[in-house]
């Protein structure tokens, strides 16, 4: 035993479970397992080394661990730091010692959602392709689109680098010469989403990540961050099998 070791069902109630009681009734019920092992009670885990699930899903007790959503804008370098002076993640995370990641990039012109978290192994994992993370872009495009770009989009398109298809698209709205449209894609090629438009005959004007996976980029504004919420974590961490 180590003097960091707590009672579990007191970890599950910081972490926001439920109370302790609640807490003991899932470890009662098998509900809840501590590094692969279905747990008992009476059980005293480390809170920041134990691998914890319950029901099959994630839960982080690792106060040390950093996940954050970020609304990029539009004109940020989606790195730490940039040679040119240009402004970059790091502007927004000076309140976070720790070194961290952000998941996937967004160009430079493009704004929307970025996740940025110091779990190393999660971030390869969110950005590796054979985990098919998906990921909502809403983009305003040149001209009317046609209602059967979707279906088309579906079957696939051939780019320079490859073929690639979209796993949704909608139109949302349409003005004088543009519409706004929105895509769903599991690829994470360079500029893929800008490309694949393009080729179809509609250039983005406008590029807003709004989803990676399950978690919405909602109504956070431009330029802040927040924490993501155990929910939001705990489908993060089951959809590359952590």
């Amino acid at each position: 035993m180590t003097e960091n070791e707590q009672r579990l069902q007191k970890v599950l109630a910081s972490a926001g479970v439920g109370s302790r009681r609640a807490s003991e009734e899932l470890i009662a019920e098998g509900r809840v397992t501590v590094d692969g092992k279905v747990a008992i009670l009476g059980s005293r885990v480390d809170p920041s080394t134990a691998v914890i699930h319950v029901d099959g899903e994630r839960l982080i007790t690792d106060v040390r661990t950093v996940h954050l959503a970020l609304n990029k804008p539009r004109g940020v370098v989606s790195s730490m730091s940039d040679e040119q002076g240009r402004p970059s993640l790091a502007n927004y995370v000076t309140a976070v010692p720790e070194r961290i990641f952000h998941v996937g990039r967004l160009d430079t012109d493009s704004e929307g959602l970025l996740l940025l978290t110091n779990d190393g192994d999660l971030a390869h994992r969110l950005m590796h392709p054979s985990y098919e993370i998906a990921k909502t872009y809403r983009c305003e495009v040149r001209g009317p689109v046609s209602p059967f770009l979707g279906k088309k989009l579906a079957k696939g398109v051939t780019l320079d680098d490859g073929p690639v298809s979209v796993d949704d698209f909608r139109i949302i709205d349409e003005f004088e010469s543009r519409s706004l449209v929105e895509i769903v894609v599991h690829e994470g090629r360079k500029h893929i989403v800008r490309r694949l438009l393009d080729h179809v005959g509609h250039p983005v004007y406008r590029l807003v990540r709004t989803k990676i996976g399950t978690v919405a980029l909602g109504n956070l504004k431009p330029g802040t961050v927040r924490n993501l919420n155990q929910g939001e974590l705990g489908a993060l961490y089951k959809a590359v099998g952590l």
